[in-house]
């Protein structure tokens, strides 16, 4: 892999960056509404008014705010809270960000642990019942929306057989963890197992699979050992590549599920108008969404050499 090839996916990764610091501070400024309202009751003078849109800088210009984002930015607190005075968003996410990782991960395992059998049996018997019903789920998964789907699991496994928790009750334990993970990693999972039954179903029509046929190496044998390994690097880079999904995906299974995470930090301070949090929490969302992918490029590049000397 060429030096230039890396400059190249590292110059493109960082523009993008630069390209969703300055979107997000655009969009959050243009929302409507305005944060000292929010802090402040209908009660407060007018003098007061200006005192807190002062205190939290607000009477600067746009380009005077972009500064002291971007300032914020490089060192590292991104910002401090409008809501809890002297407190920066860095520490307000770091809080709450080990939650969320456990959820995005187990729903990531979760995923991997559905799909892989699922598309494995569809490739090997396309056509048959098995395959006709990995691919009913496949499209179950992508047209339910985990909006609705969290509802649902709680009505049938908390509420009504009362397998699980209520959300609330232990939303932190293995228990409360496995509805909120269900629910995230449903449609993932749906992805993943079209893209494995696809994958795999080509490697198991090339030459090399039929010489192994022929030297009568067992089914599970090839599938195990020669074709999954071939098959599943695609599939693990559009795996890799769903993180950042799974992420933004968690800002609304936490709510379902009254978690705290870094979705639930979003979503209190959208609704409250603390503009620093919600500008940090999306930052961070997108940066883990293109460093993923810069991950992936660099990965591409040095399994197929091809690909550096296209690019």
């Amino acid at each position: 892999m060429s030096a230039r090839y890396i400059l190249g996916r590292l110059l493109r990764a960082l523009l993008t960056l630069l390209f969703v610091i300055t979107f997000v501070f655009g969009i959050v400024h243009f929302v409507p509404g305005d944060p000292v309202d929010t802090i402040l009751s209908d009660q407060a003078s007018f003098e007061e008014r200006e005192a807190m849109r002062r205190a939290l800088h607000l009477d600067e210009s746009l380009p005077q705010q972009y500064a002291r984002f971007l300032s914020s930015i490089a060192d590292g607190t991104l910002g401090y809270s409008f809501r809890r005075s002297g407190v920066t968003v860095a520490s307000m996410i770091a809080d709450v960000m080990p939650s969320t990782v456990i959820l995005t991960l187990s729903s990531l395992l979760l995923a991997w642990a559905i799909a892989l059998p699922l598309g494995a049996i569809a490739a090997t018997l396309r056509g048959s019942l098995a395959d006709r019903l990995a691919m009913a789920f496949a499209a179950l998964g992508l047209a339910i929306p985990n909006i609705w789907l969290g509802p649902l699991l709680i009505l049938v496994f908390a509420v009504n057989l009362r397998f699980l928790p209520i959300p609330g009750d232990d939303s932190s334990g293995f228990l409360g963890l496995i509805l909120p993970s269900i629910t995230l990693g449903t449609s993932l999972a749906a992805i993943l197992t079209r893209q494995i039954r696809g994958s795999l179903g080509d490697v198991l029509g090339e030459l090399y699979i039929v010489a192994a046929r022929a030297r009568g190496l067992g089914r599970l044998t090839i599938l195990v050992k020669h074709a999954l390994r071939n098959a599943l690097l695609p599939v693990m880079t559009l795996g890799a590549a769903q993180l950042g999904a799974l992420l933004s995906g968690a800002i609304v299974a936490e709510k379902i599920f009254e978690r705290d995470g870094l979705g639930t930090l979003f979503l209190e301070a959208f609704f409250a108008r603390d503009l620093p949090v919600v500008q940090g929490t999306v930052l961070l969302i997108a940066s883990i969404y293109i460093g993923v992918n810069l991950l992936l490029d660099l990965a591409y590049g040095l399994v197929d050499r091809r690909a550096s000397v296209a690019r």
